[in-house]
């Protein structure tokens, strides 16, 4: 042990003052960490995955963008073709139809083929829109249609996904019967238990027109009534502003409770009494709050999807892949502005 604390000439150069063994180890790890953690840093500020962090230009590395197939609905390129406009607007999910996926396999489309057409060009199946009536009063019609949740969901899980919107359709309009809160937390925990015997998780959706389930605190309380590991929320900006709810009511809600979140904007008019669906345009076009939107998506721990949702006529006389591509752009910028506090 004493031979560590000897001078030795090869730890030392020409003019320098002779050190132990020990000392020159001790210098020599200090400066190979020094090095290391140089070196690690200027490689993570040159990567563009860093570089991207850093400027906050997409937001989270965890957030993933998704293209809703109705935002190229009336280009009827059909679903195969969707996909690979998603993939190559440069989308990581696509959220489907299930009548689309319905109408894939009636032409005589294979689920497992669609599959390996996602899995190649890398995309996943975020969620996907049906509208079983799993909430309605009506005990014969509610026994169908969980018939049919199951086969829908059944559908999403050969694609490998593993959510589905769960909107209150047949409690919805005018002449449809309004649903209890009490039941319709009933009714999401039945369909939540269908759900996880397939795998595929529903997510109750809200309706802004809808005479149930059109506003975020009453979502909030048939999710939290359900009494259910797996409820969890599907917003939309459209519908939020549509149903009247207030956008700060965002931060009351968990990040782990929205898988993923609807994007879209609204023009000033016409007003909310008056606008529908159609109305919808690329995030940034319209007026409404994203910043806001999307600072507290952060600040609540959303680590979901965003998928852009648009029923736009204009856009559907357009060609869809320059859709796609605009909307995607459109979404990231509004994400980038709103994290860096613009």
């Amino acid at each position: 042990m004493a031979a560590m604390n000897t001078p030795h000439a090869s730890h030392t150069r020409p003019g320098q003052t002779p050190v132990s063994r020990r000392e020159f180890l001790r210098r020599s790890s200090q400066a190979a960490g020094a090095a290391c953690a140089a070196s690690a840093v200027a490689a993570s500020a040159t990567s563009p995955a860093a570089t991207a962090a850093t400027a906050d230009v997409a937001g989270p590395a965890s957030l993933r963008y998704c293209l809703n197939t109705s935002t190229i609905r009336g280009q009827e390129v059909g679903l195969p073709r969707a996909i690979d406009i998603a993939a190559q607007a440069g989308y990581q999910g696509i959220e489907p139809w299930i009548r689309e996926l319905q109408a894939y396999v009636q032409q005589g489309g294979s689920l497992k083929d669609l599959r390996k057409r996602l899995d190649d060009r890398g995309l996943v199946v975020e969620s996907a829109i049906g509208f079983a009536r799993w909430i309605v009063d009506d005990e014969t019609t509610r026994t169908a249609a969980l018939d049919e949740a199951r086969r829908d969901m059944e559908m999403v899980a050969a694609l490998g996904g593993k959510r589905i919107a769960a909107p209150p359709a047949g409690a919805a309009r005018a002449d449809e019967p309004a649903v209890s809160s009490t039941a319709a937390a009933q009714r999401y925990r039945t369909l939540l238990e269908l759900g996880r015997q397939v795998g595929v998780v529903p997510q109750l959706e809200i309706w802004g027109f809808s005479r149930t389930l059109s506003r975020l605190g009453e979502v909030l309380h048939v999710a939290a009534e359900a009494a259910h590991p797996d409820a969890c929320l599907l917003p939309d900006i459209y519908h939020l502003y549509k149903g009247g709810s207030d956008f700060h009511a965002l931060r009351l809600v968990s990040g782990s409770a929205m898988q993923v979140f609807h994007v879209n904007d609204y023009p000033a008019q016409p007003d909310r009494s008056t606008i529908t669906d159609a109305h919808r345009v690329y995030p940034g076009d319209g007026i409404a709050p994203l910043g806001l939107v999307f600072r507290t998506l952060r600040e609540v721990g959303f680590r979901g999807a965003l998928s852009l949702e648009l029923f736009n006529r204009d856009y559907w006389q357009q060609d869809a892949l320059e859709v796609a591509r605009t909307g995607l752009v459109k979404t990231q910028e509004a994400v980038a502005r709103a994290l860096q506090g613009a």
